[in-house]
């Protein structure tokens, strides 16, 4: 991983926990407990603030991670690991992010939109 993108990820983990130490905004351990409901409201339909897009590259890269086969060898020393980790830090930085937006919507009071319906 060069320098560039190692201080791009790491700029943006630090921005993601900076978000969870605001005042309104929901901490580190309720995002990661949301995660779970998130998915699930996301899968019934409830939840419009994920796509079925992210949804299905975030499964596809826990596949990727678990899975034995690389696009670049773990038997690579540095490079190998970087690819899996990058990827694991993506993964992580846009469920943090989303299960925060969940869990204000949910506090919220998990507002849906009627199509036809006027909004005040």
């Amino acid at each position: 991983m060069d320098s560039k993108r190692s201080a791009a990820a790491a700029g943006q983990a630090w921005q993601i926990y900076s978000e969870t130490l605001q005042p309104d905004a929901p901490g580190l351990w309720t995002r990661v407990r949301a995660v779970p409901r998130m998915l699930k409201s996301v899968l019934r339909g409830q939840y419009k603030g994920m796509s079925f897009r992210t949804l299905g590259l975030l499964a596809l890269g826990v596949v990727y991670i678990v899975s034995p086969i690389d696009a670049i060898p773990d038997v690579i020393p540095v490079v190998g690991i970087a690819d899996d980790t990058g990827l694991a830090l993506w993964l992580a930085a846009v469920l943090v992010r989303s299960a925060g937006d969940f869990v204000t919507w949910e506090r919220g009071g998990r507002p849906t939109v009627i199509v036809g319906e006027p909004v005040d």
